[in-house]
């Protein structure tokens, strides 16, 4: 397939299957996606694979993506991950520099991971009873730090739909940590009297 197509062929041919129309996109597109996400991110690496990910992304769902403006399509996709990538390193420098710095402990106590090991364990118990959309959004949104409008794409929800999924799973999770914290503490407690 020439570069002669014009962007409609394409997506029609693209969402066929055609490998040929994936590589003429690719090859007119590629470049001018790195060259909008390197002037927002000031790193090669972040930025090639950004595009490198839509660009998977777009063959993966090739056939239930509605493209209409593939021009449209392929910019904002790249906003939108340099907006993600963005709002992921804020959360994790903010994140660590909330954090003490643990090397400086030496090797972690043995109590203090089993500790860590029992709370991740409560709460993906805490999350077994939901089904399984809320435990996958949950932690998409709490150990992934994706934001509320990458999850709602993700999963063809609406933003009000996610959140419902959200205040679903952390109820659930609250409740099941308050049993079993107290349960813990009415077991320990004639331990320190």
């Amino acid at each position: 397939m020439t570069d002669n197509f014009e962007n409609e062929q394409l997506i029609e041919a693209l969402q066929g299957g055609s490998e040929d129309a994936f590589t003429v996109i690719y090859q007119r597109y590629w470049y001018k996606m790195f060259l909008v996400a390197y002037r927002k991110l000031q790193s090669k690496e972040a930025a090639e694979e950004i595009v490198q990910d839509i660009f998977m992304r777009l063959w993966r769902e090739r056939a239930t993506d509605r493209i209409i403006n593939l021009d449209y399509y392929l910019f904002s996709a790249v906003r939108y991950e340099v907006v993600d990538h963005i709002r992921g390193n804020i959360s994790k420098e903010a994140y660590l520099s909330q954090t003490p710095d643990f090397s400086a402990l030496g090797e972690c106590n043995i109590e203090n991971q089993i500790a860590l090991s029992e709370l991740i364990t409560a709460i993906d118990e805490g999350l077994h009873i939901l089904p399984e959309k809320s435990q996958e959004i949950f932690k998409l949104y709490r150990f992934e730090h994706w934001p509320l409008a990458r999850i709602a794409k993700h999963f063809k929800l609406s933003e009000k739909a996610v959140e419902y999924h959200l205040t679903k799973a952390t109820k659930s999770v609250r409740s099941y940590l308050k049993q079993t914290l107290s349960v813990l503490l009415a077991f320990v407690s004639p331990f320190f009297q």
